[in-house]
């Protein structure tokens, strides 16, 4: 048997997986704990998926520290199906929530609360090119939540604290690129949500961590797919979840714990993004970095070359060495490496590599 090729993923999302969790996820494909069955194919009412289920949460409830009167939720939908259904439970009629907008991430979640009541943007740095955080914010103290986004993986900005809302104001966060890439107090935040493609899984699956009070908030006459209070209650089980997504989630939370938790995960992600920011800063100008030193993602690496020629090149030549997905987005075009916590020290340091060569050859 040929052993399959792999080769150094720095997509943005769907994302590099973990290769142990791959693998396990292989040998359980035809029979999931000796039941004779995939895990795609038991029912998801079964003590088998309810083992998976439950330990997924007990696993992330031990990595992030979750207190006890936190409610998880798997859901469906991504982050965005989170953007609306945020204001519909957190954000009462004729209420206002306020939102930092940092990068296109969170400028659509603001656009979307906005098409549903009111919505302030308490910063906007989109003038600025989303190149770093807000210098200051104008805060509602009477806002239905205060909503932020930890990581922007297109335009590379990321929060390291989290902002102070006014007292009595919820914390919000759309944690999507950067969750279970490093610790984090759960306790100052009442929602946390994030999409799994980036750190936790595979696409299907939406983890939405809720402090139990702002369940009392979901009005009474929600569809019922889009009640957190309803969806938290029945344990995310009110209808046929994303049972393969989940069970992946679940794997890829007890190879973080492997890892040695999320303060080990956090060194060694920065250990890779140093590598690649030091090979920008130290090229003279041939690699320029999008976002300010202080706001630099350690998740999402964005940077340009001389021309769009060489980084059509840069590219082309990337995917023949095994190094893939490294095209930035359309709207800050140039180069991207995404370093999720799947992505090794050995595909941060061959990408260096290549980059060094490549400059040596077109600078």
């Amino acid at each position: 048997m040929t052993t399959p090729k792999r080769v150094f993923n720095f997509n943005p999302g769907p994302a590099a997986l973990p290769l142990e969790v791959l693998e396990q996820a292989q040998a359980e494909l035809l029979d999931f704990k000796g039941t004779g069955m995939s895990v795609m194919e038991i029912s998801h009412r079964s003590k088998e998926f309810e083992a998976v289920i439950q330990t997924a949460e007990a696993d992330l409830r031990e990595l992030l520290g979750i207190p006890a009167n936190y409610k998880v939720m798997f859901l469906q939908g991504g982050a965005s199906l989170q953007f609306a259904m945020l204001p519909m439970n957190l954000r009462a009629a004729g209420a206002s929530a306020d939102y930092i907008v940092t990068g296109t991430w969170s400028k659509t979640a603001f656009k979307e609360a906005s098409k549903l009541g009111t919505a302030r943007a308490a910063a906007n740095t989109e003038k600025e090119g989303f190149k770093g955080l807000p210098a200051s914010l104008d805060l509602d103290p009477n806002a239905a939540y205060l909503h932020f986004t930890s990581n922007e993986t297109i335009h590379g900005v990321e929060f390291f604290t989290e902002p102070t809302p006014p007292a009595g104001v919820p914390l919000v966060c759309d944690c999507s690129s950067d969750f279970i890439s490093h610790p984090i107090d759960v306790s100052k935040y009442a929602l946390l949500y994030a999409g799994a493609q980036k750190n936790a899984g595979p696409a299907g699956v939406t983890v939405v961590i809720v402090r139990d009070d702002m369940l009392e908030r979901t009005p009474a006459n929600l569809p019922v797919m889009l009640d957190y209070k309803t969806l938290a209650a029945s344990g995310s089980l009110h209808n046929t979840p994303p049972a393969f997504a989940i069970y992946m989630v679940r794997l890829v939370f007890q190879w973080a714990k492997k890892m040695g938790g999320l303060a080990a995960i956090e060194k060694i992600n920065r250990q890779k993004a140093q590598l690649i920011y030091n090979a920008i800063d130290e090229s003279g100008g041939f690699y320029r970095g999008h976002a300010l030193p202080e706001a630099r993602s350690i998740m999402n690496i964005p940077f340009r070359l001389p021309s769009e020629e060489l980084e059509d090149t840069f590219a082309k030549e990337a995917k023949k060495n095994d190094l893939i997905g490294l095209k930035g987005h359309r709207s800050v075009g140039g180069m991207r490496a995404s370093i999720y916590n799947a992505m090794t020290v050995q595909g941060a340091e061959e990408l260096v590599k290549f980059m060094k060569e490549f400059q040596k050859k077109n600078g």
